[in-house]
């Protein structure tokens, strides 16, 4: 678990000094509402296929949700059309390039509310917010209940406060505030959604859960994300159901970047989630090698997901982490097999001088067939 009792001075978001320069009016309501409608029904009828395929069919709840909220309010710097397709809308980007804050697909939103299970009449706390998903939660919730949505970024929630009034969900409070320590003001909650990567549960999110409550949350388990719906069971949490799931990463006193290694210039990166490499120099040079193969015999349908193998290398395996490689920049100094797809899961050896990711090729038609390739001395 994390560790930290006390967290920096929180505010609502009336208690923020407000510059005009940054509050001029950028929320604009499209005018044909009837067309927005019609996105809406179409994007609502595609998210409800897609998760009933998944295995997390929609309530009617849900989906009357999601046919009543404008998305497209919450998103004003694009087309409605771009609103509305099952894909994410960059909200900000860090004066770096980084995206820090989205407004997440909503596909990806109603896993989460479907793995959430809210009922009327509930106390919320989202943290991570861009305003739609709180929306969203307010109409779960309907006029008895409570939403509070919270983000470490005042900028996030000036647009968000901006979107819930224009959408008129004036009724769900905005804060600013390091989510690593909750909303201790309106705790305890029925359920806490998080909406960004999570690399551990806060000591505070469960202090301010009810007993029967719920948290959701983009955990982050040696890179691997998975949103999980976590249920207290005396001093622990219980997950009850788990889905692939992405997300931007947790800032403040909760973030962790992990560790990042360049291995071939800017070309190849290995980033490692937990641990460090010991002497990273070692793996200097070692793709520059001809890799060893090797084939497991293991055939899956070129469609069909295999989720679970990258937990069980995740947990299983030392110095598991992942290989980002641009295979565009190939070149005497990184080699590409031929024939093969490259995965970003990798695990270096004990004595970190060699690493081997895994990796699919062509099998009978329709099949690829399972393996990994090795770079390096103990390669093999």
């Amino acid at each position: 678990m994390a560790v930290g009792l006390a967290g920096p001075s929180p505010a609502t978001i009336d208690q923020l000094p407000i510059t005009t320069d940054k509050r001029d009016s950028f929320v604009t309501i499209d005018n044909d509402v009837q067309d927005a409608a019609v996105l809406r029904e179409a994007m609502t009828a595609e998210v409800a296929a897609r998760c009933a395929q998944w295995g997390f069919p929609l309530s009617e709840r849900i989906q009357a949700a999601f046919l009543t909220v404008p998305r497209h309010v919450f998103a004003p710097a694009v087309s409605p059309e771009k609103a509305y397709a099952l894909d994410i809308v960059e909200v900000k980007r860090s004066e770096h390039g980084v995206l820090v804050s989205t407004m997440s697909a909503p596909d990806t939103q109603a896993v989460q509310l479907a793995q959430a299970d809210i009922r009327p009449g509930m106390r919320i706390l989202e943290i991570g917010s861009g305003g739609y998903s709180a929306a969203l939660l307010a109409e779960l919730v309907g006029p008895t209940g409570h939403v509070t949505t919270m983000d470490i970024d005042a900028d996030v929630i000036h647009q968000a406060r901006e979107c819930l009034n224009a959408a008129g969900y004036e009724r769900v409070q905005a804060a600013v505030a390091d989510g690593e320590y909750g909303w201790q003001a309106d705790a305890p909650y029925d359920r806490i959604m998080v909406t960004v990567g999570a690399p551990d549960i806060p000591p505070a999110w469960q202090d301010q859960l009810e007993p029967d409550g719920r948290i959701v949350v983009p955990l982050r388990m040696k890179g691997i994300s998975r949103s999980l719906a976590l249920e207290p069971d005396g001093n622990r949490l219980v997950a009850v159901s788990a889905a692939v799931s992405g997300f931007v990463w947790m800032r403040g006193d909760g973030a962790n970047d992990g560790h990042l290694w360049l291995l071939a210039g800017k070309k190849v990166g290995l980033r490692i989630d937990d641990g460090t490499l010991e002497q990273p120099n070692a793996l200097d040079g070692v793709l520059a090698g001809e890799p060893v193969a090797a084939w497991s015999g293991v055939t899956v349908g070129r469609s069909e997901p295999f989720p679970d193998l990258a937990l069980w290398m995740a947990s299983t395996l030392p110095g598991f982490g992942h290989l980002h490689v641009d295979a565009s920049q190939a070149g005497p100094d990184i080699a590409v097999e031929p024939g093969g797809r490259q995965f970003p899961f990798a695990a270096v050896n004990d004595d970190g001088d060699s690493i081997a990711y895994l990796s699919i090729r062509p099998a009978a038609e329709g099949f690829v067939e399972m393996g990994a390739h090795g770079y390096g001395p103990h390669a093999s």
